[in-house]
């Protein structure tokens, strides 16, 4: 195993700098941003235009990690596929799909999406769809021999009513999403507040993890005794409070010494990639950076076998 970070965290560095910065801090991978240039969403960033991955910009980036002795471990562009508005869902798999030409001309490496969610029709509905319109992403990502993987976010926020708003967000629909030929890029951090034990989740579904992403939760049950685990129902007569926060790997509930664990006992050999969304440490670059890195002396010392 590696470990690598997520470079949506950084959004306004320059991927060349964050290369440079990665291997100086002792970073094994990347896992590069590949939203569509001008995205404005929370959480979007463009270090890599997916669009403009031409043959001279992948041998490019290949050179970039060549020279600062990194993996690619995935492209991320987490949008979604089953938007209500039509428009809006063909520019996402417009985007998808040059996601996975780029994959392909960079090596190879896994792209990371959400199912996503249309949230006027139900859940049997949406997921008749999405084995519909997923199927010819997945085939053309196997034909170019791209892993295409559902990360386990359940976006509430793409929910009027802050239901999960991600159709991948358990077990059962993991296993959905297996036999329609995804994988997994697994993130605990998101488990905890669905009331879901991340490492018993993990263990059996080691084998269809392709990537991992590495984010803390800290939990506040005194707050969710009192909404519930959907959290403060908007319009009752209080604006409530969050029950959960995400931090940087280590400083939340999850136990990375038994998870690192079970993903080396199940064969997993790839990268666990921190994902930085910690708000105690989110006051500009710097406190970002130091986040990443206090992750970074979390995980450095659990992972022993590198690849």
């Amino acid at each position: 195993m590696r470990v690598g970070m997520l470079t949506a965290a950084l959004p306004d560095e320059r991927l060349e700098d964050l290369a440079r910065w990665a291997e100086d801090s002792g970073l094994q991978a990347l896992q590069v941003a590949a939203w569509p240039a001008g995205s404005t969403e929370p959480g979007a960033a463009t270090h890599l235009d997916a669009t403009r991955c031409d043959p001279g910009t992948a041998e490019r980036v290949r050179s970039l990690f060549g020279r600062h002795d990194l993996t690619l471990s995935a492209l991320a562009y987490n949008d979604n596929p089953l938007h209500p508005d039509p428009a809006r869902r063909a520019r996402v798999h417009r985007h998808l799909h040059a996601c996975i030409d780029a994959a392909a001309d960079l090596g190879g490496a896994p792209v990371s999406m959400f199912v996503g969610r249309n949230p006027s029709v139900g859940v049997a509905a949406d997921l008749a769809d999405a084995e519909t319109v997923l199927t010819p992403l997945v085939e053309h990502a196997g034909e170019l021999g791209v892993d295409l993987m559902v990360e386990n976010c359940p976006k509430p926020d793409w929910h009027p009513d802050g239901y999960p708003g991600n159709l991948a967000y358990s077990p059962q629909l993991w296993e959905w999403a297996f036999d329609l030929g995804l994988w997994l890029n697994f993130d605990p951090s998101h488990l905890p507040p669905l009331g879901i034990d991340p490492i018993a989740a993990l263990r059996p579904h080691v084998h269809r993890v392709r990537h991992v992403e590495a984010k803390d939760v800290e939990t506040f049950p005194d707050v969710r005794d009192r909404y519930g685990y959907p959290g403060a129902v908007e319009g009752a007569g209080e604006p409530g409070e969050p029950w959960w926060r995400y931090r940087a790997t280590g400083l939340g509930e999850i136990d990375w010494r038994r998870l690192v664990d079970v993903l080396h006992e199940g064969g997993y050999d790839g990268v666990v990639s921190i994902e930085h969304e910690d708000p105690v440490w989110g006051d500009g670059p710097e406190q970002v950076r130091t986040g990443i890195e206090l992750g970074h002396r979390t995980l450095r010392p659990l992972i022993t076998v590198e690849g």
